[in-house]
């Protein structure tokens, strides 16, 4: 049986894997600024499972909450929706029984990827995003739980200003935040050749719209984490790129 790819990482790290179902590429940096690398990383290419956890900065033991999420589904022997889903919360629970009223909790987002056969289930709590990637071209699946994608869908603010709001680490739905956590979930039907990438907010907000289509999965991470680090680098940055193709 293939190990747990669990990413515990100070500067970029390197990880390929892969089996006759699916491959998959894993970089994650802790950028220019923050001594301490808050995400973690679950790449599970043999359970066709995938994600990426961003602890919560300024809160107390972020990367241990971030930490709790992927053992949780690193633990699951046969991951369905519905596991996922009952893993997820289960940490929600743990983690916010261990905070006291008035005092900061220790909080994670989390993205989720589960890929069978020609269909991909996103799970999601916070701003860690998924992306289909299709022929070069990024169409964003998931929706962040953000203050300012809440003043977007208002009509508030524009996308354009979203990006340089003062607030726009200000998420509002998180692991070990609320007694209550609803996973989100959507589905998306992949074709040969389509890729899922999962990131840190880290690595989504210098995301352009296209990638490189004659990359390997390999070149592609690095490039992307590349670009994240040399474009912000204010705050840790992690991916994870997957195919069954």
């Amino acid at each position: 049986m293939m190990l747990s790819r669990i990413l515990r990482a100070k500067a970029p790290q390197r990880l390929e894997c892969g089996d006759d179902r699916a491959r998959s590429s894993s970089r994650t940096h802790v950028g220019h600024v923050r001594k301490v690398n808050e995400d973690r990383i679950l790449d599970r290419p043999e359970r066709n499972l995938w994600a990426v956890a961003d602890g919560m900065g300024g809160h107390r033991s972020g990367d241990v909450a971030a930490q709790l999420a992927i053992d949780a589904l690193d633990a699951l022997d046969n991951p369905t929706a519905d596991t996922i889903v009952a893993a997820l919360e289960g940490v929600n629970a743990a983690l916010y029984s261990r905070g006291h009223p008035g005092e900061r909790r220790s909080g994670t987002t989390i993205v989720a990827a589960s890929i069978q056969g020609n269909m991909a289930e996103i799970f999601w709590a916070g701003d860690s995003r998924a992306y289909r990637i299709r022929e070069g071209e990024l169409e964003l699946l998931t929706h962040d739980h953000s203050l300012v994608q809440d003043l977007v869908d208002a009509g508030a603010i524009s996308e354009e200003e979203a990006a340089r709001h003062p607030k726009a680490n200000v998420i509002t739905r998180a692991l070990g935040v609320d007694d209550h956590i609803v996973i989100d979930r959507v589905q998306a039907a992949l074709r040969d050749g389509d890729l899922i990438l999962l990131c840190s907010d880290g690595v989504s907000r210098t995301m352009d719209t296209r990638v490189p289509r004659a990359l390997s999965l390999q070149d592609l991470a690095s490039l992307l984490i590349d670009r994240a680090i040399s474009r912000d680098g204010t705050d840790n940055a992690s991916l994870i790129i997957a195919t069954t193709g």
